[in-house]
């Protein structure tokens, strides 16, 4: 297969801009980095459409390795002709192979293959053939064997129509027409295993919806509810149209004794393995379907989290709530270092509360703390009411937020934790991260295995590999879009730097260790096991800012630093003000010069001189400063505080295909459905809102029994 005329195709670009990627990836370079610095050679694509060139070039690669393999396996059986390998040649599709390659397929014991044991096959072929004057039952006598079972010639017709209908069945014409016929007529159903019984697939119980139509989230809601035995599930198929495209396949002849065994073979066909065979393939690409929109809802959401902005220079008290052994508390400082811990009692006893009161108050008092974070998990309502209640009387202003705790416990548990803070006990650490994941949630939850987040749904349902390699992906991406300080990251956010592995990353800490601060990127080179080719793509990444070379603390690539100076002198900047590092007025100043000219005359192109351009006016720059700035709290609502009518102020905590879930300041997030996002037909949510968006919203209907808020933002 030409991959690049393909994906050229596929993705709409230059075939040139194809191939060009294919050569980058193949000789090892990362996503981000081909994203970042190779913008020329594939037109500016970003790193989240590179990666799904790079997915959908490994599946055909691997639909090329499937073909050869099939294309042997036939050969190997003496059965390969020029007809075959041509079809194997056009299929587009692993199905379209594996429909080439059914009849040739190693079968378990069937009604055919037992038929065919017993000799039954030539009597199949004769019927096929129709001829006038053939009489199927009188030719079937000639079968009867009682020692091989077929005691009667009615016993020789059942076994011939049984090979018949493997043939039909293995037709890969008559499978290509069905499934066409199923994904437009299908219906999927379901319906209560149990009646009787309640569950949360109640709206399931009896539920039909054409396979075409049907949106992710109910297959996925469907699947579950079948997988807990709460549902039988199935296709729903007028049988007419299907039964038409095998008979007519079979209607090749004038015998009416033929014809009517042909159709009682091709209704046994259909009914016995062609329709489960492709109920299932509908099913499993419904399933697929689903889990990869799903997976993009995750990813999307993920990211939106990732790249929440820092709250930068404030010290915080994260708060793990807790019923029975308490609430840990912990303080760190506005990088992060642990000052203090706690353990406090803020559901328990007045006496206890008052306590635990004290203490909060002293360690705020103590430690100057700006903000609380508390963690959303058991207890949080109850800690939350207690913590705005003991910040009135706090001697300064201090602000809360009720922080997402997905992940927290998993982080506690692991080695890494471990590592960075072996002093405190597992509890403990979960309150660190509560605490440090409100002032750099980036910094904080690379530390987690990104499916422990929370910001999909369903997804312990998905192909867990697929779904992990789609979030590390957006991790990747998150990092090096934002980029990373060499002299304070921690290994785990070293290691989705584009280019560096686990060794090098330890190698790198250790180098710290023992030589102190990096003062420059050129001293990467200097650690053991990172070479050349490691240099190049995660230099541009690392940021030294107490390197002399103010280019060491933006975005510009070593391999430009020479472009970079040979610009600011084209422009007017001298030796002297360029050791100032100020370049506020660049790009004016290259508008005035005329970009395109100066990347003809530096010899670059112009997307790397635009991005040089940006990174030198605004050296440090951090993505993430352009994002919503979090919302801080000084006091707590309840849900029955709530009415009809209410309009509040929220942050959108998770979306996702049926609409989004918005924290208004009580414990249980509201959903605003996706009909009251806007006043305008939206396909998904995410058109429209993203995680970490500041919205306002009214409230519709409040459920407090059921703990459900509905919310609105519609203005009509």
């Amino acid at each position: 297969m030409d991959y690049s005329a393909t994906l050229s195709q596929l993705f709409d670009i230059k075939e040139e801009y194809a191939q060009n990627i294919i050569n980058l990836l193949d000789d090892g370079n990362t996503i981000p980095f081909i994203a970042r610095y190779r913008k020329e050679l594939h037109g500016s694509m970003d790193d989240q459409l590179i990666r799904q060139f790079s997915d959908k070039l490994n599946y055909l690669r691997g639909l090329d390795k499937r073909r050869e393999e099939i294309r042997e396996l036939i050969n190997g059986q003496e059965k390969l002709t020029d007809e075959i390998s041509s079809a194997l040649d056009k299929a587009q599709t692993l199905s379209e192979l594996e429909d080439i390659y059914r009849p040739f397929k190693p079968k378990r014991k069937t009604r055919a293959s037992i038929a065919k044991e017993r000799g039954l096959e030539p009597l199949a072929l004769e019927i096929i053939k129709q001829e006038d004057g053939f009489i199927p039952l009188e030719y079937a006598e000639e079968f009867i064997n009682e020692e091989k079972e077929v005691p009667t010639a009615q016993d020789a017709l059942n076994g011939a129509m049984d090979i018949i209908a493997e043939q039909l069945s293995d037709n890969v014409e008559i499978r290509k027409k069905l499934r066409v016929i199923f994904r437009n007529s299908a219906s999927l159903k379901s319906v209560a295993s149990d009646e009787n019984q309640d569950s949360v697939y109640t709206n399931y119980y009896d539920y039909s919806e054409a396979v075409k139509k049907i949106a992710g989230h109910r297959i996925l809601a469907v699947n579950r509810g079948e997988k807990e035995g709460f549902l039988k599930v199935s296709l729903a198929l007028d049988s007419e149209e299907p039964l038409s495209v095998i008979n007519r396949e079979l209607d090749k002849g004038t015998n009416s004794l033929c014809s009517e065994i042909l159709r009682a073979a091709g209704e046994d066909a259909y009914t016995r393995l062609i329709f489960p065979s492709i109920e299932r393939e509908i099913r499993s690409e419904l399933t697929e379907t689903a889990d990869e929109n799903a997976m993009k809802v995750f990813a999307v959401n993920l990211k939106q989290l990732l790249m929440q902005p820092p709250i930068k220079g404030k010290t915080v008290l994260g708060l793990d709530p807790g019923y029975r052994t308490g609430c840990k508390v912990a303080v760190v400082d506005d990088t992060g270092k642990v000052l203090d811990t706690a353990v406090i009692y803020p559901t328990h006893s007045e006496a206890k509360i008052a306590q635990s009161k004290r203490k909060l108050l002293e360690l705020i008092k103590k430690h100057n703390v700006d903000i609380i974070s508390i963690g959303n998990g058991t207890a949080s309502k109850e800690t939350e009411i207690f913590a705005a209640d003991a910040i009135k009387e706090a001697d300064h202003k201090v602000y809360y937020m009720v922080v997402s705790e997905a992940g927290a416990s998993v982080y506690s548990a692991s080695k890494l934790a471990a590592a960075e803070l072996p002093e405190l006990d597992l509890t403990l650490r979960s309150a660190v991260s509560i605490a440090r994941r409100l002032q750099d949630p980036l910094a904080e939850l690379v530390k987690i295995e990104p499916k422990a987040i929370g910001v999909g749904q369903y997804q312990h349902d998905m192909p867990q590999k697929r779904l992990g390699e789609t979030l590390d992906g957006v991790v990747e991406d998150c990092v090096n879009s934002v980029g990373a300080d060499l002299n304070t990251a921690s290994p785990a956010l070293l290691l989705r730097v584009s280019g560096l592995n686990s060794t090098v990353c330890k190698n790198i800490v250790a180098y710290r260790e023992e030589n102190g601060a990096f003062s420059s990127r050129a001293e990467l080179k200097k650690v053991p096991k990172l070479g050349p080719k490691a240099f190049e793509q995660c230099a541009g990444f690392l940021r030294v800012p107490e390197s002399r070379n103010p280019l060491d603390n933006t975005g510009v690539h070593p391999e430009s630093y020479a472009t970079a100076k040979e610009l600011l002198k084209s422009v007017g900047y001298s030796d002297q003000e360029i050791k100032t590092a100020k370049f506020n007025d660049l790009p004016s100043k290259s508008i005035r010069f005329g970009t395109k000219d100066l990347a003809v005359k530096l010899g670059i192109g112009l997307p790397t001189l635009l991005d040089i351009i940006q990174e030198l006016s605004k050296p440090g720059r951090d993505p993430r400063d352009e994002m919503p700035k979090p919302m801080l709290r000084t006091d707590v609502l309840d849900i029955s505080d709530l009415s009809e009518g209410m309009e509040l102020t929220g942050t959108v905590r998770n979306v996702i295909d049926f609409g989004a879930f918005v924290d208004i300041g009580v414990h249980q997030d509201g959903l605003v459905h996706i009909s009251q996002i806007c006043d305008r037909y939206l396909k998904h949510p995410s058109e429209v809102l993203k995680v970490g968006d500041i919205v306002k919203v009214k409230i519709l209907s409040v459920d407090v029994k059921k703990n459900r808020i509905s919310l609105t933002m519609r203005t009509t």
